[in-house]
């Protein structure tokens, strides 16, 4: 017959450490702390003990935990070839005399720190806790991050998680942000900011559970303002911890910058799961949902953007600016028509037949090349373009952030159709000839990459505007497939300038003969000249009293100011022909 009794006396097992004179104390204290799941104060009074006493015992467990730690104890002594020695010493189920202070069955050694005081808790109790630790510990407070995922993973010994990371674009901050909240709404979940006092340092999961003087300190939550171009800005989070729990799968989501020297900052997201087939099936999932949330973005698809890189003034971070902008309609843009048909044919046709074309094995990309002299009225044009592509991101670089432009394209493939806009050009892309060195060639190579890498489907315009074509680099603009059609933006003719009169002096009164006398006298100039001439007019019938009335005397005060008072450089600025300084002076 089976002695019940001599089982119920040997259920329960005491792992006893017993001092050698020769093993490292920091090895003691780990083993103690990984293995044994002890905090750092508990830890160092066991090691202490051992010293003092020769021996001390790390506690009582169930026979089966007791030889499962025993091994993993011992496989790590020997691993490092310590003569440390760990021993199984049976014992009855009420050894201490105490009780377990949840359930008041007997309980054997198995104390944990709980606000401060030591706290008896049975195995029982837990496991059971340790299954629903979310609602045991949703009101408990933390002062360090390692004691908050040491509740929450308790029973989970460290080297039994395991952690996956993702580093998203920086300027996709708010993007990230959203993505991450909706990920998060579905599960049971707390939340702690997190102090980082090294900044420059990438805050990691691995990182959160040290303890001493790295220990990460629980904070409030700390959020940025991004302006997205919207009437409120999207609030970020700088960083968080998040402690989750979906059905049985208890896992941790880090939000942290993920810093590197010389490159932009990036978004990094980490997620811990206990190891196991299930926890990395979960994982996947996760980051997947991120991926699609993001790719459908919609904080500034169809805006017309910039990456900015300047002080803002009103305290909110960007990364992408979004710029405000009226929409122009047809009537708005002064140019001849058959440049506008020549526009509408080459890209507003183009895109609205894009799934024609595709479906009959064509490209839908395109690189479309403005050009003409200063103040024309090329980047008018753009806007015009922009306002009429509806559904389109327009993407704004200048000549000096074509070392950006990588970063562009991201976002042009991200938030297609779009529309990438590079503004003179030519400061860029000219002939190789006439180069100052490596670096300029550098970045015509990387425009000319960037341009051939992508795909015939995508649905990605360039529009490259040029002061000064004829000095373009013939890769880029003498090759189909890069440049497909070079439209001239030209100085305004008689019904153009006349268009340009009424349109910037439209708080004027202005009677015919004004306007023809306005007309005739800026032959050759460009628009740029029109509107400012337009405004030195109304400033010189405000000088004289007049009101808004416009007079002749007005439009020769001031010509006289653009084209003799400033000399030939003035004329230049302004964008007037230097011909109407003989015909004015005659």
């Amino acid at each position: 017959m089976r002695d019940v009794r001599a089982e119920a006396e040997t259920e329960y097992l005491q792992l006893v450490l017993h001092n050698d004179n020769e093993t490292p104390e920091d090895f003691v204290l780990d083993l103690v702390r990984s293995v044994f799941d002890k905090p750092a104060a508990e830890a160092q009074a066991l090691t202490a003990k051992v010293n003092e006493e020769g021996k001390a015992v790390c506690g009582t467990y169930p026979s089966a935990v007791a030889e499962a730690l025993l091994k993993t104890s011992q496989q790590r002594i020997r691993a490092l070839g310590h003569p440390l020695l760990l021993t199984a010493e049976a014992t009855g189920r009420d050894v201490t005399g105490t009780r377990c202070d949840f359930c008041g069955a007997a309980e054997q050694e198995s104390r944990t720190l709980i606000g401060g005081r030591t706290a008896h808790i049975c195995d029982r109790c837990i496991l059971a806790r340790a299954r629903n630790l979310s609602e045991f510990s949703a009101d408990k407070h933390f002062k360090y991050a390692y004691e908050a995922l040491a509740w929450h993973f308790a029973g989970i010994p460290q080297d039994q998680l395991v952690t996956t990371s993702r580093v998203f674009p920086g300027h996709m901050r708010a993007d990230v942000q959203s993505a991450l909240d909706k990920l998060l709404s579905v599960a049971s979940s707390r939340f702690f900011g997190i102090y980082e006092q090294h900044r420059y340092e990438t805050m990691t999961f691995a990182a959160l559970t040290r303890d001493g003087q790295y220990a990460h300190t629980i904070a409030p939550a700390q959020y940025q303002d991004v302006d997205i171009g919207e009437t409120e800005p999207v609030k970020c989070l700088n960083n968080g911890l998040w402690l989750c729990r979906t059905n049985d799968l208890r896992y941790a989501v880090v939000l942290s910058f993920h810093r590197e020297y010389g490159h932009e900052a990036g978004n990094c997201i980490e997620i811990a799961v206990p190891a196991g087939a299930a926890g990395a099936e979960f994982v996947q999932r996760c980051f997947s949902e991120l991926e699609t949330a993001i790719n459908t973005a919609r904080s500034y698809r169809g805006k017309i953007l910039s990456l900015e890189g300047d002080t803002d003034y009103r305290g909110r971070s960007r990364g992408v600016m979004v710029h405000r902008l009226p929409p122009v309609e047809r009537d708005d843009v002064i140019l001849p028509e058959a440049t506008l048909q020549l526009l509408d044919r080459n890209i507003l046709r183009f895109v609205a037949t894009r799934e024609q074309l595709r479906g009959l094995g064509q490209s839908t990309r395109k690189g479309i090349l403005l050009y003409g002299p200063p103040g024309t009225g090329k980047t008018h044009t753009i806007r015009y373009l922009a306002s009429n592509l509806p559904g389109h991101t327009t993407l704004i670089i200048t000549a000096e952030q074509v070392g950006l432009l990588g970063q562009y394209m991201s976002l042009a493939r991200l938030l297609q159709p779009s529309m990438v806009v590079i503004e003179d050009v030519d400061l860029i892309a000219r002939d190789r000839n006439d180069m100052n060195g490596p670096c300029e060639e550098a970045l015509l190579n990387k425009l000319l990459n960037e341009m051939d890498g992508l795909k015939d489907d995508a649905d990605i315009l360039f529009i490259l505007t040029s002061n000064r074509p004829e000095q373009l680099e013939s890769a880029l603009a003498g090759r189909p497939g890069r440049i497909d059609q070079a439209i001239e933006v030209p100085l305004p003719d008689e019904l153009g300038r006349k268009k340009l009169v009424h349109l910037y002096g439209k708080g004027l009164l202005l009677t015919d003969a004004v306007v023809m006398e306005a007309v005739q006298r800026t032959k050759g100039v460009s628009a740029a000249f029109i509107k400012e001439l337009m405004r030195r007019i109304a400033q010189a019938c405000i000088g004289r009293g007049g009101g808004k009335a416009v007079k002749a005397v007005d439009i020769g005060e001031a010509l006289d100011d653009m084209l003799f008072a400033g000399g030939k450089l003035n004329v230049k600025l302004l964008g007037g022909a230097q011909d109407l300084i003989h015909r004015d002076s005659n």
